[in-house]
């Protein structure tokens, strides 16, 4: 694959036109499509299934922990503020509950390759009850030993030490993600989330220290009272301490959706001119500091598992973002955690209640609240869009081996949605490839979107859904 380390062409006349939103298709079909016919038997059926393959899946797990002490008012994640930590200990009975249930009903010599804990705020949990999760995990999963093992924490600086660092290294987490958003006092002031540099700066040198072999640092670009002078001091601090990969993400304000949204001034957001300069310089920081872009808004060391799997075309996004695991079946436990098992997604209730009594009250149920069974036409959308995602490119010959159809017929009405693109420069299409161009590589969402039924073809019979918008 070609390095995507170099700076990209920047038109901002082009990126304004296609900037409108569309899914971050960290699933194809995008969640929104779910629906509640899908429930306990179905999930059940496709776990059989996906035990029966003649080369069953490894498995990746992700457990969500919603509790936050105190709400960043930019934040869209499903999380619950609270400063009463023995709710840690309350959630943790109703998530063993639910991993009791749940692992039996995998073959056990599928092993976990993947473990990853977000939120909210994982780290609200003390290092001892994340160590008592990990305990119930590995009893009813069977954990994988192979070097390539990627057990990872999502933490909030402002509540986690140096020390718990130690401890938390200690249960086996080999890689952390950080959340910085910003450094600017005024912005952290806007956002509701005052949190110190050189306090950031030594967790990443502790993560380091004791041992975690990838530290990842997510940063935002469109919050209230950013410039690009402050946003610029902000990444030159944190390339000072190199983190192993960076999340460079654009905020999404849907202030109908997010209600802690509302808490901001729509005046205090960047221009559309200044949101595109603070993209620009952030791109051209980490591209000049040697950093590969991975995909979309992530970047990574050229040595980092990131930059390799993508160079080796075995990454893969699902709903924890860029993974370099692709040969997995995802496992989500806790509230609103969603699936991805065989040729299907399930999701948790989103509600703290629903899911702690379905599992309370309703001996043995999965606690399933909605879901999708992919058809054929789905999956092969779904193999289309992650090239798009993960490699910025389509094989066209090999989707029309593996499932069975002539692309340029089967997908006319997606190429004649693509000939703008083609037109602008920004997508390159002929017999054998896809690709999208140097100048297309900030526009992947919009090149996916082109093969999204359920944005044309299915549209109809849809319920309408809310989407950021993609640059």
């Amino acid at each position: 694959l070609r390095a995507m380390s170099t700076p990209f062409f920047f038109s901002d006349e082009l990126l304004q036109r296609y900037d409108r939103p569309g899914p971050r298709y960290t699933s194809y079909p995008a969640a929104p499509r779910f629906h509640e016919g899908f429930g306990d038997a179905e999930l059940r059926e496709h776990i059989a299934r996906s035990n029966e393959d003649p080369m069953p899946h490894r498995l990746s797990l992700y457990v969500h922990i919603p509790f936050c002490e105190s709400p960043c008012f930019y934040c869209g994640c499903n999380r619950i503020i609270t400063r009463d930590h023995r709710k840690g200990a309350a959630y943790l009975e109703s998530l063993n509950r639910e991993i009791e249930r749940v692992g039996p009903l995998f073959d056990r010599d599928r092993e976990v390759i993947q473990l990853h804990l977000g939120g909210g705020t994982p780290n609200f949990m003390t290092p001892a009850q994340l160590g008592a999760l990990l305990e119930s995990l590995g009893r009813h999963f069977t954990f994988s030993t192979a070097a390539d093992r990627d057990f990872s924490i999502e933490l909030d600086p402002r509540h986690v030490t140096p020390e718990e660092i130690g401890s938390l290294a200690r249960l086996g987490f080999n890689r952390a993600s950080l959340g910085v958003q910003d450094f600017d006092p005024q912005v952290q002031e806007a956002v509701n989330r005052i949190q110190g540099v050189e306090m950031t700066l030594d967790l990443i040198r502790a993560c380091r220290t004791h041992g975690l072999r990838s530290v990842n640092v997510d940063l935002i670009y469109g919050l209230p009272k950013q410039t690009v002078e402050g946003f610029g001091r902000t990444l030159d601090t944190v390339l000072e301490v190199r983190p192993d990969r960076l999340a460079i993400y654009g905020y999404a304000h849907l202030p109908e959706v997010f209600r802690a949204q509302t808490q901001l001034k729509a005046e205090d957001l960047p221009t559309p001119a200044v949101r595109l300069a603070l993209l620009r310089l952030a791109i051209e920081k980490l591209t000049a500091a040697g950093y590969e872009h991975i995909g979309m808004d992530h970047f990574a060391l050229p040595n980092d598992a990131l930059a390799r799997a993508r160079r080796g075309g075995s990454l893969h996004r699902n709903f924890m973002g860029y993974t370099t695991h692709a040969d997995t079946d995802l496992v989500g436990l806790g509230v609103s955690a969603i699936s991805h098992i065989g040729a299907s997604f399930s999701q948790n209730p989103r509600d703290l209640d629903t899911w702690e009594a379905r599992l309370a009250h309703q001996p043995d149920a999965l606690p399933v609240w909605r879901g999708l069974s992919l058809d054929a036409d789905d999956q092969l959308r779904a193999d289309v869009i992650g090239q798009i995602m993960c490699l910025g490119e389509v094989d066209i010959r090999e989707v029309e081996q593996v499932h069975g159809i002539e692309f340029a017929s089967h997908f006319r009405a997606s190429l004649e949605r693509l000939a703008p693109m083609v037109a602008d420069g920004l997508v390159e299409i002929d017999r054998q490839r896809l690709r999208a161009t140097a100048r297309g590589q900030l526009l992947l969402r919009h090149i996916a979107m082109a093969f999204d039924a359920y944005l044309h073809e299915r549209a109809e019979a849809m319920a309408p859904a809310r989407f950021s918008k993609a640059i």
